[in-house]
């Protein structure tokens, strides 16, 4: 019997962290200039502004597997992406801000306390492709 319950339960959570839906308005945020910043659950990442390297991310972030817009456009100059991992579908948002000096990208988890650094090497492989 209590296997059956822990299976139930486990079945349950891996359901809400596929089903679960994402509120444009708690993730698609205005980033903090503050610099590069490594965080348990994420990273933000700063680079220079330049004519094509914001269309440049935004055309790798598509290339992304697994990866859709959650809120905002190019035209904004402010765009959320929602990524989903390969075995659980566990969502992590990545928000790419444009300014006239910047390009600011923060990338975090949704579910847990830590990613593992999954998403500071994201936005490192992403900002190598830029340099």
């Amino acid at each position: 019997m209590f296997l059956y319950l822990l299976l139930s339960l486990v079945v349950a959570f891996a359901a809400y962290v596929r089903l679960a839906p994402s509120d444009p308005s708690r993730w698609h945020i205005s980033i903090p200039n503050e610099g590069d910043i490594d965080l348990a659950g994420g990273a933000v990442r700063i680079v220079p502004n330049s004519p094509d390297v914001f269309e440049r991310l935004i055309e790798m972030m598509s290339k992304l597997p697994r990866t859709a817009v959650l809120a905002g456009t190019v035209e904004e100059g402010h765009l959320t992406y929602i990524t989903r991992s390969k075995l659980m579908g566990y969502p992590d948002y990545t928000t790419i801000e444009r300014s006239d000096e910047t390009i600011k990208i923060f990338a975090r988890l949704r579910f847990g306390k830590s990613d593992l650094g999954l998403n500071a090497a994201r936005l490192e492989q992403l900002k190598a492709v830029l340099e």
